[in-house]
């Protein structure tokens, strides 16, 4: 299998001398095309950290990450930037859209670059995501009139409207209920189906139980690895928490 994401000894510190933390400590990860990845572990655990540099969101301090074969950190970081744009889709547990703009504007905005000369192309694009994802119908409601699970869901629409390699989520279901915490992990899953790489960092077994692999960090270094093949959810789950009894999550 192609490797898409290969990070290779990476090392990441906050803080100087003696206030120094190592948040990732000599980490490799490979992640392979089409692969539905999430990251576990405690609190300060590094696995957010782990997100933000195989991302290039966040530099670091040894190693080297490559994406689809490009080195992130020989770029600059206006050439980094575009290769995120064009590359990758984020989401976050608390999506970060524009008040004074509508739904469906708040989705186009981060790809009104390449549509420069083909604004109506771009919003049909969006619209169908938007039915796709279940929430035509709110394109002209501001952030502030719809429910968190809609804004979620324009903030999926917003991440893969340009057809992202990989889709990246840093908690992406933390602030929702339980009921729309399962429609968006439908659409991770749809998504990973239709051949995009995910890679998901979560505290919740329910969301891990959805991926195919599950990378387990503690202290700022992998644990153990959990591989999932036609094991159905129930016994992921059962698998998931006897591993992180095991692990002291």
């Amino acid at each position: 299998m192609t490797r898409i994401i290969e990070a290779q000894k990476i090392t990441k510190i906050f803080g100087q001398e003696k206030n120094q933390t190592i948040a990732l400590n000599d980490v490799s990860i490979f992640i392979t095309a089409n692969e539905f990845v999430c990251v576990m572990g405690p609190s300060g655990s590094g696995k957010s950290t782990l997100l933000f540099a195989v991302s290039g969101m966040d530099m670091i301090d040894k190693g080297s990450v490559s994406i689809n074969g490009v080195p992130l950190y020989d770029m600059d970081e206006q050439k980094l930037a575009d290769f995120r744009r064009k590359k990758m889709g984020f989401v976050f547990q608390n999506p970060t859209m524009l008040p004074s703009l509508d739904i469906l504007d708040n989705i186009m905005l981060p790809s009104y670059e390449d549509y420069k000369k083909d604004k109506s192309k771009l919003s049909q694009m969006a619209l169908k995501l938007m039915k796709l994802t279940g929430i035509e119908g709110i394109e002209n409601r501001k952030i502030t009139e719809v429910s968190g699970g809609q804004l979620q869901r324009a903030s999926i629409c917003r991440a893969i409207l340009h057809n992202p390699d990989i889709l990246f989520g840093d908690e992406p279901t933390g602030a929702l209920n339980s009921k729309s915490s399962e429609e968006i992990l439908d659409i991770f899953e749809q998504l990973n189906k239709k051949g995009m790489t995910i890679l998901l960092v979560t505290h919740d077994p329910k969301v891990a139980a959805r991926a195919g692999r599950i990378i387990f960090m503690k202290d700022g270094a992998l644990e153990s690895e959990l591989n999932f093949e036609n094991e159905n959810q129930h016994t992921r789950l059962d698998l998931i928490n006897q591993k992180m009894s095991e692990l002291g999550i």
